[in-house]
This record gives structure tokens, C-alpha cells and sequence, in this order.
């Protein structure tokens, strides 16, 4: 799983291709119209879709004399999955604040 999640955010890291993807999330788009979209010429936007299509965040689709690219689902559930491990610690965290935040207002609370 490591390696997958290294190329996610490998490829994530890069701001236009970050903004690919959250144009992705409202559909799929063509190489042209996500150009058109983010201001890129056409042959970068192919560029980040490449590297985007590499690291398996895309898949694309060829109809006539036009590309279509969508997200894949499964590199998002990992990454998901790979977050929910950090979550539950921070949760954890914020409880232990929380409950430490409560006891000192009832000390107060006592001494007032």
C-alpha cells in the first residue's frame, strides 16, 4: 500500500494536476476542455493527465479522435483507508483534550 499512496501524493503534489483531479470529481472531461478549464495549453494538460494516468488516479476512454478521462475510485479509497489510521489517533487525541479541558473546568468549578 505504501508505494500506491507515495504515488498518489507524488502525483497530487503538483497544483495543476490537483486541480485535474478536482475537476474530474464533477465528471468525466476531455483532454481539450480540462485545458480549456485550468487555462493550460493542450499538450501540458496531457502531460499532467499522463502522470496522473501512471499513478492510476485516472483511466481514459477513446472515442472518435477524442480522449476522456474520468478518476478511478480505488486510489481514493486507499488513500481514504490509509487516512482513517491518522483519524482514529487524532480523534483519540482530541478526546483525551477534551475530557482534560472538562476536568480542569470541574477543579475550577470546585474552587470558585
Amino acid at each position: 500500500m505504501g508505494f500506491k499512496i507515495t504515488a498518489t501524493f507524488t502525483a497530487l503534489g503538483e497544483p495543476n494536476r490537483l486541480h485535474i483531479v478536482e475537476l474530474l470529481r464533477d465528471g468525466p472531461l476531455t483532454v481539450g476542455e480540462i485545458a480549456d478549464r485550468l487555462q493550460l495549453r493542450q499538450p501540458q494538460a496531457s502531460k499532467h493527465l499522463r502522470v496522473l494516468l501512471e499513478a492510476g488516479l485516472v483511466e481514459v476512454q477513446p472515442m472518435a479522435n477524442r480522449r476522456i478521462y474520468k478518476l478511478r475510485l480505488e486510489p481514493f479509497q486507499a488513500l481514504d483507508a490509509w487516512l482513517e489510521s491518522y483519524r482514529s489517533v487524532w480523534e483519540e487525541r482530541f478526546d483525551n483534550l477534551e475530557n482534560y479541558l472538562q476536568q480542569l473546568q470541574s477543579e475550577e468549578n470546585k474552587q470558585n
